[in-house]
């Protein structure tokens, strides 16, 4: 999404509408160019990974708001510590799964983890291959997110500490790269499995898998949505939980929040103590209409 301010009075976020939505009768290019520039610049007011803040902090947007996302967000604070924003420029999915996921490897010190990602990261890099992209459009980026992986492991002179991810992750010149490392990772997943992902984004564009990859996931700011999460989950190997805070009711008449978790379909799933744990998503993403944010289990 392009950013996530202000609240309205039913208590949504009022999200920037795309071009699609709001220029559809407009053909002018310098027009639609100044809306990007306009949402640019108030994306560019937020840092690409904030601060952990507490759930109040979320309660807050909606205080005049809705008080079914009130009742949820109460919920929220019952099952999660705390929650990090990401900037709203259409890259806070890829934005938010890359911090959650090297801030889990620097906690956790797995190298077996570093092993079996780095496995994947070059099956992907041969899918592309195979796919005909030449070597010098995606190499630099592979190579940034591996340097970022090996830093997050201590004991070595190019080590960082948690405060020192932070500093990164809000860097352009690494942050967006990492990202466009798993738009990347996504595109070629999606492609090598062209058949089971076709009907999926029929459903979203008339286009197909091709055109669909080098418009609606390589591009830096196009929003993902479940085909992309599934893509990633599966490339990498990483399950992934989606929290969702809309104003949807139980069907009890109680209020509950909902979530979806994206379990790797390969067998090849990061390690851990029990067979159960090893399915369980240590990323966790809170998803309102158009944007992710991250999420702390308690």
């Amino acid at each position: 999404m392009r950013n996530k301010e202000p609240v309205l009075d039913d208590g949504e976020v009022e999200y920037e509408a795309g071009p699609e939505s709001c220029w559809g009768n407009f053909e002018d290019d310098d027009v639609m160019q100044q809306q990007f520039s306009i949402q640019d610049d108030e994306a560019k007011k937020f840092p690409f990974v904030g601060d952990k803040e507490p759930l109040s902090s979320l309660a807050a947007e909606y205080q005049s708001g809705s008080p079914i996302l009130l009742e949820k967000i109460k919920v929220l604070d019952q099952q999660y510590a705390a929650i990090r924003r990401t900037r709203g420029d259409g890259n806070c999915f890829f934005r938010g799964f890359m911090f959650s996921y090297l801030e889990h490897v620097l906690e956790a010190q797995d190298s077996a983890e570093i092993d079996r990602i780095k496995a994947n990261v070059e099956r992907s890099r041969n899918a592309l291959q195979t796919l005909g992209y030449p070597e010098l459009t995606f190499e630099d980026f592979f190579t940034l997110f591996l340097e970022q992986l090996e830093d997050v492991i201590q004991g070595k002179e190019t080590s960082i500490s948690p405060e020192e991810l932070v500093l990164r992750s809000r860097d352009q010149s690494v942050s967006d790269y990492v990202v466009m490392f798993f738009r990347f990772v996504t595109s070629a997943e999606i492609q090598k499995r062209s058949e089971f992902f076709e009907p999926f984004i029929m459903g979203l564009s008339n286009t197909t898998v091709e055109q669909f990859c080098k418009s609606a996931v390589e591009p830096m700011g196009e929003e993902s949505d479940h085909v992309h999460i599934t893509a990633i989950s599966d490339a990498l190997g990483i399950p992934i939980r989606v929290v969702y805070l809309d104003r949807s009711s139980c069907d009890t008449g109680g209020v509950s929040v909902n979530h979806h978790d994206f379990i790797p379909a390969a067998g090849d799933l990061p390690s851990a103590r029990g067979s159960s744990e090893k399915n369980n998503p240590f990323i966790t993403l809170l998803y309102r209409p158009g944007h992710y944010d991250i999420l702390y289990p308690k």
